[in-house]
């Protein structure tokens, strides 16, 4: 097919214009001595040209090559940290209007007199990191473009949005295209109330309702992982809204058998309530939301756009105050077939060192009924292909914001253990890094 054959050149075209035009904000904005310096070293490690960065920056997972090229965004944060270049260099520079004028690209229309059409927005992510991970004497390291999605926002009759977005494998040339995640239309008039219809997120637990564009973490805790529902986005129809301090969102999603669109229709329901509660006021705080989930879905083999898990509750919180802040989550659920019942918790404070900088610890517990109840996380399942009943993880992680969450870099170091009772190949007990660029729009 014609655009799978065009894609390798697409996606190198469109990785040159990402790396490019970081290099070009970043260095362009100083007007100091560091300014020479960081020139000099990019001026020293020539680009690769459009043909060869396929090759060279977006390698396939585990080709067994270590470190051959390392994102120069990546190099600057190394400067960063160790002091060569001091934090408000750069905070002027995010507060100037070059990232505005660079992200305004994204408003391809916008016009509040014309009656049928108000806004037409382009959106997406380009999500791209380097992790390892080591248990004893094996390893498995790659470079991976962990997202990379691309679609349409439109604003409609001042009550209605229509949002369609795809997700693309620019690692593969076959399949390049690999689901279609948002497709849905939206109505409503205030605050109160919204309708959603079509193919659209099911958001619970803490990590399952940020974005993955939003996360403080580089990627969710195994909490979400394993009681959550990673595929995310499936079709429905939903109401939401806010009325004072509360909040809501109850939802009733298609469960059965997946595929890279709408799914086949031909499982069970399930079915989604949130509550929130703004207690900010209360608290004194500038932000602190308490919530409530509760799913329930009946069991059915055909199930496959989500967990084995007949219900599912989860109570979190978010709190953020000035320069510090914790998000917390308990979540418990009930398998069916072969999935143990489950438990745990997740609890991740944060330190905004200055408006650009910032510091994110996490622990995770999670244990299960059953021996075999518990999935490794993204990275560590690579390493081990069994499961186990009990769970502990420590994270500890710094970001740098250029742009709030539309552009970050993040780095994270996880200490994983996992207990397996029935000794069948799940024992874990290991480290991992990654690092990535996070860009959305």
């Amino acid at each position: 097919m014609e655009y799978l054959d065009a894609a390798p050149k697409f996606v190198s075209l469109f990785s040159s214009f990402v790396i490019r035009h970081l290099e070009s904000l970043i260095i362009n904005a100083f007007y100091s001595p560091q300014e020479r310096f960081i020139r000099k070293i990019f001026g020293m490690m020539a680009m690769p040209q459009p043909s060869t960065i396929s090759a060279l920056h977006l390698r396939k997972k585990g080709d067994g090559s270590e470190g051959r090229l390392v994102l120069r965004a990546n190099l600057l944060l190394a400067l960063l940290l160790v002091g060569l270049v001091p934090p408000n260099v750069l905070s002027a520079q995010a507060q100037s209007s070059t990232y505005d004028n660079l992200w305004q690209l994204a408003e391809w229309y916008d016009n509040d007199v014309n009656p049928v059409l108000q806004r037409v927005l382009s959106s997406g992510r380009f999500q791209y990191e380097y992790a390892t991970v080591n248990d004893t004497d094996v390893t498995h390291d790659e470079w991976n473009v962990r997202r990379m999605r691309l679609g349409w926002r439109l604003e409609l009759l001042r009550q209605f949005t229509l949002h369609t977005e795809a997700e693309f494998n620019p690692q593969e040339v076959d399949p390049f295209y690999m689901r279609l995640t948002d497709v849905y239309l939206q109505w409503s008039r205030s605050a109160p109330l919204a309708v959603t219809a079509g193919k659209h997120a099911m958001e619970f637990t803490m990590d399952g309702s940020t974005s993955s564009k939003e996360l403080l973490t580089i990627d969710r805790s195994n909490l979400a992982n394993n009681m959550w529902f990673p595929q995310e986005y499936m079709p429905g129809i939903s109401v939401s809204g806010e009325v004072a301090n509360w909040g809501y969102h109850m939802g009733m999603y298609s469960a059965g058998e997946r595929n890279r669109e709408f799914g086949q229709f031909n499982g069970s329901v399930s079915i989604l309530t949130t509550i929130n509660y703004n207690l900010a006021e209360i608290l004194g705080a500038d932000e602190a939301l308490l919530g409530g989930n509760y799913v329930y879905q009946n069991p059915d083999a055909n199930n496959t756009f989500t967990r084995q898990l007949q219900h599912m509750t989860s109570v979190n919180f978010r709190l953020e105050d000035g320069r510090w802040g914790v998000r917390a989550d308990v979540s418990a659920a009930s398998g069916y077939q072969d999935q143990s019942d489950l438990w745990g918790t997740m609890i991740m404070p944060f330190l905004n060192f200055t408006d650009e900088l910032q510091f994110v610890a996490r622990h995770t517990y999670l244990s299960s009924k059953n021996p075999n109840g518990v999935r490794l996380a993204r990275y560590e399942k690579n390493l081990i292909d069994g499961q186990g009943d009990r769970y502990n993880e420590l994270y500890l992680g710094v970001n740098y914001y250029f742009y709030g969450h539309k552009l970050k870099l993040q780095n994270g170091v996880q200490f994983g253990d996992m207990n397996d009772s029935a000794r069948d190949g799940g024992n874990y007990s290991g480290v991992a890094l990654t690092s990535g660029l996070r860009m959305s729009w």
